[in-house]
């Protein structure tokens, strides 16, 4: 009588055993609660850089803008970049290089839209008949596919001899038309014998 009662209870301890193995198995390859749900980017940073460049070349493979900076911080959720140090440069095939710097600055993903911060300074090299410019105020905006460059904070405007202070200014590259708004004052030089004024 003993030995029936072993005899039959190892299928049941058997039949135990696997439902306890198949248990646990579903619950170690079930998905927790969380994995499910898509989660909100963070304003974290998901990668940095050091010694930063990248530059945009137009269809004939030539350097159009380069940006450069000491330090870049990429964020995932808005995918800016917080920049140390950046400067931004277009390149135009025979006319002056034109760079705007900063102390620091903002890039959003797809390098359409540079801001500088802090000692934001503009300068056009002599060339082409215009004498060297160089602006300077607290931020600037590149608006980099329209070749633009904007601030609405005061600014302070040298062309060669030439100095003007203003509100707000806009810059079109292209054009080479310089807007100032606001209070606007300055003093214009009279044009040098060669009519480069």
């Amino acid at each position: 009588m003993n030995q029936f009662r072993w005899t039959s209870l190892v299928p049941l301890i058997t039949m135990a055993a696997l439902a306890g193995v198949t248990y646990w198995l579903l619950q170690a390859t079930r998905p927790h609660q969380d994995e499910g749900l898509i989660k909100p980017k963070q304003h974290t940073p998901d990668y940095f850089a050091d010694n930063f460049s990248v530059s945009e070349l137009d269809q004939s493979g030539s350097t159009q803008y380069r940006l450069t900076a000491a330090n870049l911080v990429h964020y995932e959720d808005d995918e800016v970049s917080d920049l140390i140090r950046p400067a931004m440069r277009a390149f135009q095939p025979a006319k002056p290089v034109v760079t705007a710097t900063g102390d620091t600055g903002k890039v959003n993903g797809d390098v359409s839209i540079v801001d500088l911060y802090g000692n934001a300074r503009i300068v056009r090299e002599a060339g082409g008949g215009d004498p060297r410019m160089q602006a300077d105020s607290s931020h600037f905006r590149v608006l980099v596919n329209d070749d633009v460059i904007e601030t609405e904070k005061p600014v302070k405007l040298q062309r060669g001899q030439s100095i003007m202070t203003a509100s707000g200014m806009n810059y079109n590259n292209v054009t080479r038309v310089i807007q100032l708004f606001g209070n606007v004052r300055g003093a214009i030089a009279p044009a040098d014998s060669g009519g480069s004024q």
